[in-house]
């Protein structure tokens, strides 16, 4: 259920971002996806529209936007709005991996930072491939010093 509302409120937000908002039909139905595989691939689809989004911008496009709240137009600040949808996935993914960790399943590891050295490099290289990014997406090369 924590899962099914995290794609819904990304829907809601992705929504208005575009200049399309959704409104409340973003949630309809509440509960999108029965399987964990059909909810891991609407994600992946919604985290992606919204990076490229975002990759897309413009300083001129980071002041306002228009969100329905109860099918009501609301003029809100997109910075608040990306801050806000970023602290709401990172708030629900932490339950869900406090819910895990009271069951046999392994969680993810969320705790680490990928401070982008050569060690993080190598122990993050797995789950770049898998999520589709690589080092250069992240962080632009530098030469390290040691000092």
């Amino acid at each position: 259920m924590t899962l099914n509302h995290n794609i819904t409120v990304d829907w809601f937000y992705t929504s208005a971002l575009e200049g399309k908002p959704l409104g409340i039909n973003a949630f309809e139905p509440e509960y999108p996806f029965e399987d964990l595989a059909s909810l891991f691939d609407a994600q992946r689809k919604s985290d992606a529209k919204l990076v490229k989004l975002v990759e897309s911008w413009k300083p001129e496009d980071l002041s306002t936007l228009r969100t329905l709240r109860d099918d009501k137009p609301w003029r809100e600040q997109t910075d608040r709005i990306l801050m806000h949808l970023f602290q709401h996935q990172i708030h629900h993914r932490g339950q869900v991996h406090a819910m895990l960790s009271g069951t046999s399943v392994k969680p993810p590891q969320l705790d680490d930072f990928y401070l982008g050295n050569e060690r993080d490099q190598a122990a993050r290289k797995d789950d770049f491939a898998a999520l589709g990014f690589s080092e250069t997406d992240i962080w632009p090369q530098r030469e390290w010093q040691d000092s």
